[in-house]
């Protein structure tokens, strides 16, 4: 074995190709009993409770619950992980609101763009749906790129077996299954998860002793817990917003809504889990911060896993190994079988075939397409935080707009169109540079010194503040 990785290459590739195909057999068994678009699209609108409970947080929690809190806390501080936390969780709560509205007046739906499709007309409507999938391919890749990274600083293993197996595995038996596939893994993946990150937090926090602590982090690195460290505040709303608004468009947390068996389910299990999502995340971006506190030379991604891997078992390389797996192949199947489902519900209205054309074979065809785009990505190992933070921008530009016309009939397509297309131009005049010193707007067309250093040195918050809220302002406008 290499002493510079944690166990060999071969036991790694053993656990994942083990992991992969337990959940594959579980997935195309369960499923042979449940065939037909219905249980495809929505599982036949019968989930319970601890079902629906668990998929949603298998779903919202992927690989990147292990590297974007952790990674976000060494400069963001105290703020970032609180705002990171709350934007995830903070749809659970939306939905319950608006699941209530769209099941109540849509109750044959199965996605949030049949939707808007009512309500604008065709042209908006494709915008909204090429954002969605858009977005959803992004966090795809990262995906599968988080869980080849991993187990790479783990064991060596070379990002593309990775990727090739755990794609290879989801997509066998969740475009088979379709959503009721997805569901039945998830509540396996999910108590996988909750037993492998009770083992993790018990060992980190034994490992560390006092130094897993606020007091160490004050006494280390005091600015990350300050009040007046104005970073906290700007990365805080940043990773809220831009998590939030992104998690709004995820359709499946859609299919989800329509899949609960009636509103009382699925409220209960949005507010379940609201309360399960905040700590894990929180715990995860704290853990970021000892990590960086102990030693700042740390990968600061790595920040879980530079506590946890202190003694070096094999042991903890395997259960770390086996909860990225779990953590990546419950995130994947979700937006397998959500891009899936778009393409079958929405195809008809956006390429208007021939009648007798099967979608849902073609829908197939289109998600294996994206795979081999996604494991490409993912085994160049590239840093796709960047595209995934452009992906944010782009369902900020769309969420105030889209969600705030369910409840205001006044608006209209041509309004929404020119309020989503102001926000998004003023978002990418302020969205930084990939090295972050400098915008199209803030360095390139206009000087850096004439702007207040604030506006310089805040460009990735202000561009999500800009596309988010400038529409609206304009929807104000028009109003008047």
């Amino acid at each position: 074995m290499d002493n510079t990785y944690f166990i060999s290459q071969s036991t790694s590739l053993s656990i994942i190709i083990i992991i992969s195909l337990i959940f594959t057999a579980l997935g195309l068994y369960h499923s042979k009993k449940f065939q037909g678009i219905n249980n495809y699209l929505t599982a036949n609108r019968n989930i319970g409770l601890f079902s629906l409970t668990t998929s949603l947080v298998a779903s919202a929690l992927g690989a990147w619950v292990l590297f974007g809190p952790a990674a976000a806390a060494t400069w963001g501080g105290i703020g970032a992980v609180i705002g990171y936390a709350l934007g995830t969780a903070f749809p659970m709560i939306f939905l319950i609101y608006l699941g209530k509205k769209i099941r109540n007046e849509f109750p044959k739906g199965s996605s949030l763009i049949e939707f808007i499709r009512k309500k604008f007309g065709k042209s908006l409507f494709k915008l909204i749906l090429l954002m969605t999938i858009f977005y959803m391919f992004i966090f795809l890749c990262a995906e599968v790129t988080a869980v080849g990274v991993l187990i790479n600083y783990i064991s060596g293993t070379e990002l593309w077996i990775t990727a090739l197996i755990v794609l290879l595995a989801t997509l066998s038996y969740t475009l088979y299954g379709g959503l009721r596939a997805s569901i039945f893994t998830d509540n396996i993946q999910m108590i996988f998860i909750a037993i492998l990150l009770l083992i993790s937090i018990s060992y980190i926090i034994s490992f560390t002793g006092n130094e897993f602590s606020f007091a160490f982090v004050e006494q280390k690195n005091p600015q990350l817990l300050s009040a007046s460290y104005i970073p906290s505040y700007t990365a805080g709303l940043t990773f809220f917003i831009a998590v939030a608004a992104t998690n709004l468009f995820h359709q499946g947390n859609w299919q989800r809504v329509y899949a609960a068996k009636d509103y009382k389910t699925l409220k209960k299990s949005l507010i379940v889990s609201f309360f399960i999502i905040i700590p894990i995340v929180f715990f995860t971006g704290f853990a970021g911060m000892v990590s960086f506190s102990i030693d700042p030379t740390n990968r600061v991604d790595l920040g879980f896993f530079t506590l946890l891997l202190k003694e070096q078992t094999e042991l903890l390389s395997l259960i770390i190994i086996t909860l990225g797996l779990a953590l990546t192949i419950s995130t994947v199947d979700t937006l397998v079988n959500a891009i899936s489902s778009l393409f079958v519900v929405d195809g008809n209205a956006t390429f208007n075939l021939s009648k007798k054309t099967d979608y849902l074979k073609i829908s197939k065809y289109f998600i294996i397409f994206l795979s081999l785009i996604t494991f490409f990505i993912a085994s160049k190992g590239f840093d796709i935080l960047y595209l995934f933070l452009l992906a944010d921008l782009f369902c900020c530009a769309f969420v105030l707009t889209v969600f705030y016309s369910f409840y205001n009939k006044g608006i209209n397509e041509k309004t929404a169109y020119i309020s989503i297309l102001i926000g998004l131009i003023g978002g990418f005049l302020m969205f930084p540079f990939p090295d972050f010193s400098k915008s199209l707007l803030v360095g390139v067309l206009m000087p850096k010194e004439i702007f207040n250093p604030f506006i310089a040195q805040s460009l990735l918050f202000l561009s999500f503040i800009v596309a988010t809220f400038l529409p609206l302002m304009i929807l104000k406008i028009k109003k008047l």
